[in-house]
Formats: C-alpha cells, structure tokens, sequence
C-alpha cells in the first residue's frame, strides 16, 4: 500500500482533505510489542486449548507473533485522546481513532511508534451503502425427493456429495465466517438448526451484525450450514460457526483490512480450523491511495499478510477471488493474493468461467485462482428468510469452504496446507494452470482418493519415525 503520510498538516489542512467536519482513523505501526507478561512458553494464557491442539496436530511452533501488545502501549497511545478500535499482533499494528488529523502527529511522537498511515475518513454511525451484491429472484419452488433440493447444484458440481456420502458434513470443525452483516439471522427458519458457538463485531461504532440491514454475510454463511433436507442443504451442515464482522459497509476504506486481521487473530485463538472471507479491497474511497497490479505480491496489503500468517498458525483459509473480472481491474483482490491460503473463482453451471471472477496471476507469478466452484445463480439464504439466486465469488469461496472442511474432517492427519494442495491436485486443469480457472474445478471424489494416499503415507512415516526412537 502507497503510504500516506502527513509532513504538511497546515497544506493537507488548507486542502480540504483532512477537516474538523470528520473524524479520522489512523494505523499505527509500532517497533516493537513493548513488555507482557505473556510468554511462548506459557501459551494457554492467550489461547485457547482448541487453537494450541490445532498448533499441536500439525507441529506449528508458537512464537513471538503470537504475543498481545503490550497494555502500557495501548494506554499510552489512548492517553493522547485517541480511540484504540483494532489492533493486530501478528502484524504489530494498532488502530486509532480520533477526531482531529493534527493528532496523527503527537502519535508518531510515541517512542515505540514507526509510522502513522491514514486508513479512514468519516462521520461516525453513517448510512450503508447498498449491497452492491449481484441480485436474483427469490426461488419459491422446491423439488422434493432430493436431499440437497435447492443447494443441489451447489456441491455437485465438484462432486461433494461423495464426502456426505461417506459420512463427513463437517461434524467438529469449527468454521469461522468473516463477513460483513448477518441480517436478521436470529429470526429466519431456514438457518435455526446451525451450531453458532459465538459471534462479534470489530467495526468500530458498528457492532451489531444481526440488525445492521447488510446480509452479505448471511448468505455466505447459508451456502455453507444450511441444514433443511428435502428444501436446501449446504456443504457443510453439521459444522460449528463462529460470526465475525469486519466490513463496514457504510464506506470503503483501508480501515477494514485493521477489522480483518483484528478478527482472523481472534478466530486463531479461539481454535478455528477453516476460516471463509468473501471480501476483497483493491479501490477504496477519496482520499486513501488504492491498490495497483503490483501489489497484488501477498506481501504488500496487510490484509494479505495477516491470511498469510493465518494459514502459518495452521488455519484453513478460504478467499473469494473477486468480482473484477470484466472491470477495467480485472485481476484478483487483497487478500487472495497471500500466501498458503485457498483462493476460489466463480464458473456457471456448464462449468465455464462467469465473466465477472477476477483473474491472476499474482505480480510474483503465483498461480491464482486456485481453484473455481459455482458463483453464477449460486443458491443462498435471503435476510427475508426465503431460498433465492445471488452471483459473485462470494458465494463460490463459501460453497468451496464448505467441502474443504468436510475433507479435512474425513483427513484429520493432514495439515491445512496438506488440504489445499489436495483440492488444487483434484481439479481437472491442475496440469495446465491458467489466470482464468487456476488449477480448474475441484473433485471431491477425487479427492478423497488423493488424501487416502497421502494420509496412508504419513502414517507409515510416523510408524517408522516411532521404531527409531525405540
């Protein structure tokens, strides 16, 4: 991301850019963590048992990214007048938000303070903005005899009734929806019998995700855990949730990607195994500077790099690759471009590419999408309660997520990455990868098969490895 920095506050001030009409949120990048009383040697102090068995199972370390920020730096930058509202210790980043832009320059005054970037402009508690969500008429017809009814297209086009078949829905894995709203939830029918363990909002001064009329996160989380037999049934029906919000959709600013990275580290120490976020940043609003092609690397939007690490700390990361398609843009979006994630495209039900799925490959050469799902009148939960079409590769990541948490189930030995390129291997273009269909279309059939041989190996190794010690 082009820095913005504020050498000139007078000349900004004159400008108009940065006026007392708003308030300001600013990302503070810090030196260091400052002194904790946390140690990686006691790690059950800031994470949970689920999150340190997930370590454990695939021997991930716990490290220095790993501990809080320190208390005294979240009071001292408070002290000045701001308002803390994320903070990232993965990244050693903290949100602040204040009301005068001539504060950004006491907060680089901080000793333990590097730099200041602006990241949002604003009037607090704004209107939404519309669901720019492509939109289709509610279904009102169900066809009954089938178990998967209106979802069918949805998990058989990659073949994932195999894994249902077999008996793996998702039963102990524990999926963690980052999204914007979730509308409605407590009320609809259709969406009463999902297991949510917990839900939270890290949108400053937008918390409430079931009332905040956005239901984009609603309909992802439908494509997933929907649970009705005979009327629409997702890919991953007998999995566990936890809601987190973390697009504020009143604006479009670089604050959003402090929400993500704030929420990805909670669903980490909460022991989350497989994460699903339909969002991406690429063009945000005057006067933040938006992202070019050569950003586009995994290693330049902070977004990017907290999935990254998400995938490092053993979590399965699954990114809808965009809708910019056939946008003057065209390419994939922050964060599908980071690094040890799964990144997912949208084709149609004749399973060719839809015109609006973004494109790769990543500025370093990396092979995205990874892999393509529905995304073209893909069936969703309405906040209305009703089965309906909706459009982008926000609905085929979600259906994808599904099915990767149904294989990791049926292969608990593997590891996050392990899954990853078990679907990418199963796809029918994975020979010949392209910027269009990544390693193609996934088959869970396929691979199951793959993930039996591979599971079967390590089992030999770990068998050898324990005759050695002997």
């Amino acid at each position: 991301m082009k820095k913005i920095t504020l050498l000139f506050g007078l000349l900004i001030a004159a400008s108009g850019i940065f006026s007392q009409e708003y308030n300001y949120k600013f990302r503070l990048t810090l030196k260091d963590k400052g002194k904790t009383s946390y140690s990686v040697d006691k790690p059950e102090k800031f994470l949970t048992s689920k999150a340190l068995e997930r370590r454990q199972r695939q021997n991930i370390k716990i490290d220095e990214t790993d501990l809080p920020i320190s208390q005294e730096y979240i009071n001292a930058i408070e002290a000045i007048g701001g308002k803390v509202v994320a903070k990232s210790k993965w990244m050693s980043t903290v949100a602040v938000h204040c009301s005068d832009s001539m504060m950004v320059d006491k907060f680089k005054e901080l000793p333990f303070v590097s730099d200041a970037l602006f990241v949002w402009r604003g009037k607090p508690k704004g209107e939404a903005k519309t669901d720019s969500i492509r939109k289709y008429p509610a279904v009102e017809t169900v066809v009954f005899g089938d178990y998967y009814a209106r979802g069918n297209s949805n998990i058989k086009l990659n073949n994932g009734q195999y894994l249902h078949d077999a008996g793996y829905k998702g039963k102990g894995m524990t999926i963690a929806v980052i999204d914007a709203g979730f509308n409605h939830l407590p009320e609809i029918g259709m969406l009463d019998n999902l297991d949510i363990k917990g839900y939270k909002g890290f949108v400053y001064e937008n918390e409430d995700l079931f009332n905040n009329a956005n239901q984009h996160g609603l309909n992802v989380l439908s494509c997933i855990g929907t649970n009705k037999p005979m009327q629409f049934v997702g890919t991953a029906p007998e999995a566990s949730f936890w809601l987190l919000g973390s697009e504020d959709a009143r604006s479009e600013f670089p604050i959003e990607e402090d929400y993500w990275a704030t929420a990805i580290e909670y669903a980490d120490s909460l022991g989350v195994d497989v994460v699903n976020t339909s969002l991406g940043y690429n063009n945000f609003d005057f006067p933040a500077t938006s992202y070019t092609h050569k950003d586009i690397d995994g290693k330049t939007a902070l977004i990017s790099r907290a999935a990254g690490l998400a995938g490092q700390k053993g979590m399965l990361v699954v990114i809808s690759a965009g809708n910019s398609g056939d946008s003057e843009w065209e390419k994939i979006t922050p964060p599908s471009d980071a690094f040890n994630i799964l990144t997912v495209g949208a084709i149609q039900r004749d399973s060719t590419i839809i015109s609006f799925s973004s494109r790769g490959m990543t500025e370093d050469l990396r092979v995205k999408p990874d892999v393509m799902t529905l995304g073209a009148n893909s069936v969703v939960v309405g906040d209305n309660g009703l089965v309906t079409y909706k459009s982008g590769t926000s609905f085929s990541s979600p259906i994808m997520c599904g099915m990767a948490a149904c294989l990791w189930q049926a292969f608990p030995t593997l590891t996050n990455k392990e899954i990853i390129d078990v679907i990418r291997e199963s796809s029918n273009n994975y020979e010949h990868p392209n910027k269009d269909y990544g390693y193609g279309i996934p088959d869970m059939k396929k691979a199951m098969d793959i993930a039996q041989v591979l599971a079967d190996k390590k089992a030999i190794s770990t068998k050898d490895s324990k005759k050695k010690k002997k």
